[in-house]
């Protein structure tokens, strides 16, 4: 896993912070169930490939409030041993859906994360497997999680969803991905087969020094 980190990953990040952005998609999903006081529903979302990823996602949350009690996201056919950042992204002026591959603004053949953006607006939510989760750490590599073999399951609960300057308060988000506007975002993608996140599809826009393969999406599906 290592080989995926040096050279890559670190004071970078910061700079991916100030861009704000990560994601894109094509989804499928269903109508969020109640309780009856429409502060907790549960959501699925069917992620389905971009960039020709091959991979592709089941998204289950349970929010309740400004809270997720409980989410699981269970994923294959990614990048093999590599690890994959994820997250849930809304945006008040967003489509809250996945773009199509006509987004491909710049015409070199891939949707990057900034391109997505109009459609599933900024990252909210930092799905790590441990510690924060605030859009602060959206490009944490070491606390995401490792396809083992090309797949993997994540569990967490009792994720707190925060005010995102610009984009709106804790309330104002988790209502809108109660209302089914979240969507959620699975990144890495090694378009060369080499095995290894590298510069064979340029940088990454968000930082000349990370890979595109590092940050471009591979599956996306809208929370319902």
């Amino acid at each position: 896993m290592k080989r995926y980190f040096k050279g890559i990953f670190g004071a970078s990040t910061v700079a991916l912070l100030a861009a704000g952005v990560l994601g894109v998609g094509a989804a499928q999903a269903h109508s969020p169930q109640s309780n009856g006081s429409d502060k907790t529903v549960t959501l699925t979302a069917n992620l389905t490939e971009l960039n020709d990823s091959g991979a592709s996602a089941v998204a289950t949350a349970v929010v309740r409030n400004q809270k997720i009690q409980h989410i699981e996201v269970h994923a294959s056919g990614l990048t093999p041993n590599a690890p994959h950042a994820q997250h849930i992204h809304y945006g008040a002026t967003a489509l809250h859906e996945c773009p199509a591959a006509a987004l491909d603004v710049n015409g070199d053949g891939r949707l990057d994360t900034a391109e997505g953006t109009p459609a599933y607006g900024p990252v909210v939510v930092s799905l790590n497997t441990t510690g924060d989760t605030t859009p602060a750490s959206f490009l944490d590599v070491s606390r995401f999680p490792v396809s083992e073999n090309g797949s993997y399951d994540y569990s967490r609960d009792g994720i707190r969803i925060t005010k995102v300057a610009g984009t709106g308060t804790a309330k104002e988000i988790a209502d809108g991905i109660r209302a089914g506007e979240g969507v959620v975002v699975i990144h890495g993608v090694d378009y060369n087969g080499n095995g290894t996140y590298d510069f064979s599809s340029g940088a990454s826009e968000l930082d000349p020094n990370l890979p595109a393969e590092a940050t471009d999406p591979a599956a996306c599906g809208v929370l319902r």
